[in-house]
């Protein structure tokens, strides 16, 4: 999986299509990842002795197939790919060709 916590992130298919956020948790073993704003899901809380009862919006997993990297400065989403650099491991814009970390 290419995309990896702290990556902007386009979603390219599904009913958020065009949005653009953060990824906030990625999930590798099921190929998910979680994108804020993205896939906005209602939560009822039942009341507690400490806690008021409350409906919470909280983001869903998304498979990470659904989304692309985000470039800021050709303003939209490019495929990643892998290559050795120094002896290490880095990822790259495969359209700028410009490494990303």
């Amino acid at each position: 999986m290419q995309i990896r916590k702290g990556d902007t992130v386009v979603v390219i298919s599904g009913k958020d299509k065009g949005k653009v956020g953060t990824v906030l948790r990625a999930i590798p073993k099921a190929n998910k990842v979680v994108v804020e704003g993205v896939n906005v899901q209602t939560k009822h809380a039942k009341a507690t002795r400490t806690s008021a009862s409350e409906i919470k919006h909280i983001e869903g997993p998304i498979d990470a197939s659904n989304v692309m990297f985000y470039e800021k400065e050709s303003k939209q989403g490019v495929r990643l790919g892998t290559k050795i650099e120094n002896g290490k491991k880095v990822r790259y814009s495969k359209k700028t060709n410009a490494v990303v970390d």
